[in-house]
């Protein structure tokens, strides 16, 4: 069985998911074990090396490798990828307003309760 390629994005959650499920630091070893995939090492090393560099992960030296835990929870993470969504568009306005009209009624409560915005 030879190791799979994964596309980033996906690599990228997953070991996020494994270092969220621990209160440990995880060495690329462990993430790639905990993963119970057949992942290079590399791949798994890439992409936490990557994850560190955009600020999502932080790691110290553990014996000959690093161990690496999360700066951002699942929650601080979606927030931070709508803020470079907003940001990058340039119509915050018409942005803003076609996702709101797109929640469905939970979705929309759940805003409204955030904002202090009652219901109509």
């Amino acid at each position: 069985m030879g190791c799979q390629i994964v596309e980033p994005g996906i690599a990228r959650g997953r070991d996020l998911a494994a270092l969220w499920s621990t209160d440990a630091p995880l060495t690329p070893e462990e993430v790639r074990s905990a993963l119970g995939r057949d992942l290079a090492y590399t791949t798994v090393q890439t992409v936490l090396v990557r994850l560190c560099d955009k600020g999502i992960l932080q790691r110290r030296p553990h014996g000959r490798a690093y161990a690496y835990s999360p700066l951002l929870d699942e929650k601080d993470l979606a927030a931070q990828k709508m803020r470079h969504l907003l940001d990058a568009e340039g119509d915050l306005d018409g942005y803003s307003s076609r996702f709101v009209a797109a929640l469905d009624d939970e979705q929309s409560a759940a805003l409204r309760r955030v904002l202090g915005t009652p219901s109509p």
